[in-house]
């Protein structure tokens, strides 16, 4: 498990995730974690959308939109960092289900997604966290996501 180090708040920054994920790019949807509640199972991590984004090209060119599932992977992999804080480190969470999406305000280039995940349940074999990403105090995305823990010398 990752310790903060003294006189600086609890974060991680990219190279700090990429110790933890599996991801890489183009698939790191993570920049850093700004907050942690162990004790709440409470996480907020914060994805800086640019323009520079290669789906940004397909996701409509001249009308630039992240696509939803992508918000929904960065919130899976915020939960993905608390799980692991939790104790769970010889595993990777995998998504199995993803309820009650909703998305509320499209996200766009210049937008920064502050991505909120609350661990409902978490155990050795899954769990289910609660999300919302906000841009400001704006929501813009909201699901429940299901997944199952998988030892990582099995995948």
């Amino acid at each position: 498990m990752t310790t903060p180090q003294r006189n600086r708040p609890f974060v991680f920054n990219t190279k700090e995730i990429q110790n933890i994920l599996p991801h890489r790019y183009p698939f790191l949807l993570l920049d850093r974690i700004i907050h942690m509640n162990l004790e709440e199972s409470e996480i907020i991590g914060v994805k800086n959308v640019t323009v520079n984004e290669p789906f940004f090209q397909g996701h409509f060119p001249g009308i630039p939109i992240m696509p939803g599932v992508l918000i929904l992977e960065a919130l899976a992999q915020t939960g993905g960092i608390l799980v692991h804080q939790k104790g769970y480190i010889k595993k990777i969470a995998v998504l199995l289900n993803v309820t009650n999406a909703k998305f509320r305000k499209p996200v766009q280039p210049g937008d920064v997604l502050h991505l909120h995940a609350k661990g409902l349940h978490i155990s050795a074999t899954g769990g289910k966290i609660g999300a919302k990403a906000m841009i400001g105090d704006l929501l813009a995305a909201e699901a429940e996501l299901s997944f199952a823990l998988v030892d990582k010398d099995q995948l």
